[in-house]
């Protein structure tokens, strides 16, 4: 089987050839296909396969430059936007010259072409249309997880303007094709098929997401000395912290502990989770052995402050921490650990043994592109207040935890 970043270089091949590929999403999102091209290599005979095999609504994904360059403002404005996904659909459009309704493959190619040109401005088109542009986030995947910023993403890296034409795919009985129905497509119709986690793992092996870096030293109170780092996202902007103590020679590989943000627990202590013991048992071990603490700014398993305290509210009421997100329709786990490993490849380390229960970050890790990751169990911390939480991570979220009581 292909490695992710693998199957992105063959999709980009094929991408620059103007040749369809099919992208997927994740399961837990619209877990859908879509028939991508490069915009700009569309073709009659690649429209009419988009609208036989696909929904029939062809849209092309572009960048809100492109867009207000032919004064197409978003269908609704982002603070009103109520579907699902916020699906950043723009008011649609047909090309003013050179089609008859503008519904048949040739007339949907020539607007797409149209738009396509340098020189195109608004008065090149007419609208309503049919053909549907959607507004790409600048960041891409890193920004939205969608198939409108993974085809962007997709027309950028192999060259091609940025910019795509996609169309979700149906099966013959007008169900949406997921999982073994798309690569059984793929398969038929010899199209090479990727996820949007594949494009984000060949981005963070090629590129570096931090924008900016500032470093001071501290002496932590009862730790010692700590040179603290702040690092800022590029694209979202959020702010991510980095303890490393040198000032002993650390074991190799460098002792590493990933630990994402409780206001709850690690700043008040609260009794519900054990974060705050596992955050000190870590200062304690980096402050003895030398090593790294990177402070991910994920509260809440990524949901935020305030949607875990509402989820805190349903678990009063005998909900697990699981079942809280989920009544809330909230996901149980959103933390992404890319930004951990980009950082850690920035101070140039690429061995770790790193203090965690939890083997997803592990693999994760790994998938992103440190090449030795060894996995020092943690304590569990487990006591009257914390018992039921540490169970339903054992149980649900597969954490490798020794419940023993303390």
């Amino acid at each position: 089987m292909l490695s992710a970043i693998e199957r992105v270089e063959s999709a980009l091949s094929d991408f620059k050839k103007g040749k369809m590929i099919i992208l997927t999403d994740d399961s837990e999102r619209e877990n859908e296909g879509d028939l991508i091209i490069a915009a700009e290599h569309v073709t009659t005979e690649s429209m009419n396969f988009m609208i036989r095999n696909g929904s029939g609504i062809v849209c092309v994904a572009m960048l809100a430059t492109q867009l207000r360059q032919l004064d197409l403002p978003l269908m609704i404005s982002h603070d009103q936007n109520t579907s699902m996904r916020g699906t950043p659909f723009t008011i649609s459009v047909d090309a003013r010259e050179g089609i008859t309704t503008g519904v048949s493959a040739h007339d949907r190619t020539v607007t797409i072409k149209k738009m396509m040109e340098s020189r195109a401005f608004a008065h090149d088109l007419v609208k309503p249309g049919h053909i549907f542009p959607l507004q790409a986030k600048d960041g891409g995947v890193f920004e939205r997880q969608g198939h409108t910023e993974g085809a962007v993403d997709l027309a950028r890296l192999s060259g091609c303007k940025p910019a795509a034409v996609l169309c979700e795919i149906m099966n013959p009985d007008g169900t949406m094709s997921k999982g073994d129905q798309l690569s059984a497509f793929a398969n038929r119709h010899q199209l090479a098929i990727l996820s949007i986690d594949d494009i984000m793992t060949y981005r963070i092996h090629h590129e570096n997401l931090l924008a900016e870096e500032a470093s001071a030293s501290f002496l932590l109170d009862e730790y010692g000395n700590y040179q603290m780092s702040v690092y800022k996202e590029k694209y979202s902007g959020c702010e991510h912290v980095v303890l490393m103590n040198d000032s002993k020679p650390s074991q190799q590989p460098m002792l590493v502990r990933i630990h994402s943000s409780c206001f709850t627990g690690d700043l008040f202590a609260s009794r519900r989770c054990d974060c705050n013991k596992q955050l000190r048992y870590s200062l304690q071990r980096i402050s003895d052995e030398g090593g790294v603490l990177i402070y991910l700014n994920q509260e809440g398993r990524g949901i935020g402050l305030f949607n875990k305290i509402r989820a805190y509210a349903l678990q009063e009421k005998g909900y697990d921490t699981v079942q809280a997100n989920e009544k809330l329709g909230l996901p149980v786990d959103s933390r992404k650990y890319y930004i951990a490993a980009n950082i850690l490849k920035n101070l140039n380390i690429n061995e770790i043994r790193l203090m965690t229960n939890n083997p997803g970050k592990v693999r994760d890790l790994k998938k992103y592109g440190i090449k030795h990751v060894e996995r020092i169990h943690m304590p569990a911390f487990a006591d009257q207040h914390n018992q039921f939480y540490l169970q339903t991570k054992k149980a649900k979220l597969n954490h490798d935890i020794n419940m023993t009581m303390t």
